[in-house]
């Protein structure tokens, strides 16, 4: 019935932030280098300048000392290869049509990769070596080096560079049996946790058991790997005498791989640390001073305009997102909401939707009857995710813990980030939150389709409907309504 639907639709300190900030590095006879170091799937939660107690990650506690730490940074998407495609796009996964993991789609022209606007803009950029861009054509032709071996000082004398470096300690491979042995061996992480399994703080949303408190406390060493290696990255960088004219960024590509993190739309999935140091001769940059904790919202949708900002050139009209920092910095607005989104996962469908301001989040289930975890078989790989299922298959948990293993999800959730930070406690249902609840509903509608969002079409007519066209061209020559097709996946199954 949905297909035959589509097919019918087919014919801050705000006055500070608020002053645009000059010069423009274009007025300027040199230009910022930008060194960009991500982790993968953490989320802010495991970071001691986030607040974790147990946390040992002294370099990034350092680097947040001198830098911006943003403490409201979204991951759009909760999963890798479409958390990518935001990035490099400046536009949300959604839109381009890449919001299924590796689904490698044709997008249009006029979504172009931040890489070729600074490549024109004369930098030197290097990826050093995460590809997986989730679009159709060749990720490593967009750079100058794509490799294991990339890097900044292979550049010619008188550019500047962009420099990506990926970390993969944290990723959740690392947390697989035979991962941890070989990170055991090769001295990443210790014989022993740092962290005694029996005094490391099991968040309230995981059951206490055995196999959590064990895996909580290896995530604890593979996050100190991950920060030494951020250590090293910044000592080079030092020793090559570059500091002091670059800018770094750091941040996680989304939530970790320990239960309920990476592919959830909760913040355990998507909230990210994001820590910015901007040397002084660039302070101009930024309206924040150093050391200073910055709760206005960020997403990943901002990064690639920021990125142009920050070295002076346009932000060009295919860029959805917002630049935070540089000349061309655009203020959010009062009611401004981060749009998150969940679609396939590897073999699994689960299309969700989410919006939050940093206080309230609410998120929109289109398969209720599908369980809520683990959205992928992947991370079944895990022992704490296997221990988990165990337990509830054999009904040994009530409550949360084995209600998300259930057949029958709530359509719609709603949470108090404030008094309920590991979103447990649903206020969908709440009289008191009920203009809440219909604000927000409104809310996603309305950006829904404002962004075009792709996900109102099954992935199965993909084909069918576009052939080897970018989706979106195809739906926009069409005249394809949005309005009507979301507002009838958007209430329906609410009525």
């Amino acid at each position: 019935m949905i297909g035959l639907f589509l097919f019918g639709c087919l014919v801050t300190k705000q006055s500070e932030a608020n002053e645009r900030l000059k010069p423009s590095p274009r007025e300027r006879a040199d230009r910022p280098n930008i060194l960009w170091i991500t982790s993968e799937d953490n989320s802010s939660f495991w970071l001691r300048s986030y607040g974790n107690s147990q946390a040992q990650t002294p370099n990034l506690d350092m680097l947040s000392k001198s830098g911006i730490q943003f403490q409201n940074a979204y991951s759009n998407a909760a999963v890798c290869a479409v958390a990518r495609s935001t990035l490099l796009l400046g536009s949300y996964a959604v839109t381009a049509g890449t919001h299924h993991m590796r689904s490698r789609y044709p997008i249009e022209e006029k979504f172009v990769p931040y890489v070729t606007h600074l490549r024109r803009a004369g930098y030197y950029c290097t990826n050093n070596a995460k590809t997986d861009f989730n679009f159709k054509g060749d990720d490593k032709s967009i750079w100058d080096e794509c490799s294991g071996k990339a890097h900044y000082r292979n550049r010619p004398q008188d550019k500047p560079f962009l420099a990506v470096f990926n970390i993969e300690r944290t990723h959740e491979s690392n947390m697989f049996p035979e991962k941890i042995q070989t990170n055991r061996e090769q001295g990443h992480i210790p014989q022993e946790p740092r962290v005694d399994p029996r005094d490391v703080i099991v968040p309230p949303y995981l059951p206490d058991c055995h196999e959590v408190r064990n895996d909580l406390a290896i995530y604890h060493d593979l996050m100190t790997s991950m920060d030494r290696r951020v250590g090293e990255i910044l000592d080079e960088l030092k020793h090559n005498g570059l500091a002091d004219n670059t800018i770094v960024f750091y941040f996680a590509d989304h939530g970790g791989p320990t239960p309920r993190g990476k592919r959830y739309l909760e913040d355990t999935g998507v909230k990210v640390p994001l820590i910015v140091h901007i040397p002084e001769r660039w302070q101009e940059l930024s309206p924040w001073k150093p050391a200073e904790k910055v709760t206005e919202l960020v997403s990943f949708v901002d990064f690639a305009p920021t990125l142009l900002s920050i070295v002076g050139s346009e932000i060009p009209d295919g860029m959805q997102g917002r630049a935070f920092l540089g000349a061309n910095r655009v203020a959010p607005a009062n009611n401004a909401l981060v749009y998150l989104y969940g679609d396939r996962f590897d073999e699994e469908s689960s299309m969700r939707r989410g919006l939050t301001d940093g206080g309230i989040k609410y998120i929109r289930r289109f398969f209720p009857d599908q369980p809520a975890a683990p959205y992928a078989k992947y991370p079944m790989q895990i022992e704490s995710w296997k221990a988990w299922k165990k337990l509830a298959d054999a009904g040994k948990l009530s409550g949360y813990h084995q209600q998300i293993w259930s057949n029958s999800q709530a359509p719609e959730e709603l949470y108090d980030l404030q008094q309920d930070p590991y979103e447990m406690n649903n206020l969908a249902g709440s009289v008191e939150h009920a203009n809440t609840l219909i604000h927000f509903r409104k809310q996603l509608l309305k950006l829904a389709v404002e962004y075009q969002d792709q996900g109102v079409i099954p992935e199965s007519e993909f084909q069918s409907i576009a052939d080897d066209q970018p989706l979106s061209k195809v739906l926009r020559e069409r005249k394809f309504d949005w309005q009507a097709a979301w507002e009838q996946i958007h209430t329906t199954p609410l009525q």
